[in-house]
């Protein structure tokens, strides 16, 4: 009995040991909790903890929303200017893993490799953003995560009508979605 114990222990201690990451992401209509697939994405998920972990999701918005497709953050502040971000970062849309409804992937510029700061959240199945080739076009963007508690949240957000603001886009909500806080809430044991 004693062996099993410490057996069952030991085998507990490996699975904490294997835990994903989790990133609480509080907005002010609510929160979204993301579980992070480090195994998948250690590249990406490496980026966006840093972003999170030095605050700078802190008081951003929610830029892009559009209904049936994804919303869009981590690029904007409060007042629509662009925030300081880190260097670009290897595109990891090989990783096997699809854009299906209420993963996180990372937006990027045309090269393949421009991801910095913005991801977004799929609100549906969107295969079409997958890695299909190795062209620009065609390389597809990096999930890296999903929304394990919120969805609700992200569905309710996709509501908000929306406007154009010329350096940001024609999908702004007209009602600002404020990030007011990312926090990581379970990370890996070293």
């Amino acid at each position: 009995m004693k062996i099993f114990i410490v057996s069952m222990f030991l085998l507990c201690s490996l699975h904490l040991n294997a835990a994903n990451p989790q990133v609480n992401l509080k907005t002010n209509y609510g929160t979204i909790t993301l579980e992070l697939f480090q195994d998948k994405a250690p590249v990406t998920v490496k980026n966006f903890l840093r972003y999170v972990e030095q605050g700078r999701y802190d008081g951003t918005v929610f830029h892009r929303v559009k209904k049936e497709f994804v919303i869009q953050g981590g690029g904007f502040d409060k007042t629509y200017e662009p925030i300081d971000v880190f260097s670009t970062i290897k595109n990891e849309a090989t990783n096997g893993l699809s854009n299906t409804r209420g993963t996180i992937a990372m937006a990027r510029y045309d090269p393949k490799d421009s991801a910095d700061s913005q991801f977004f959240i799929n609100l549906t199945d969107n295969d079409n953003l997958d890695h299909r080739n190795e062209t620009n076009v065609g390389f597809g963007y990096a999930v890296f995560g999903k929304v394990i508690k919120g969805m609700d949240v992200a569905d309710e957000i996709a509501k908000i009508p929306t406007g154009s603001i010329d350096h940001v886009g024609d999908s702004v909500p007209a009602y600002p979605v404020i990030l007011q806080d990312a926090e990581v809430t379970k990370t890996l044991q070293k």
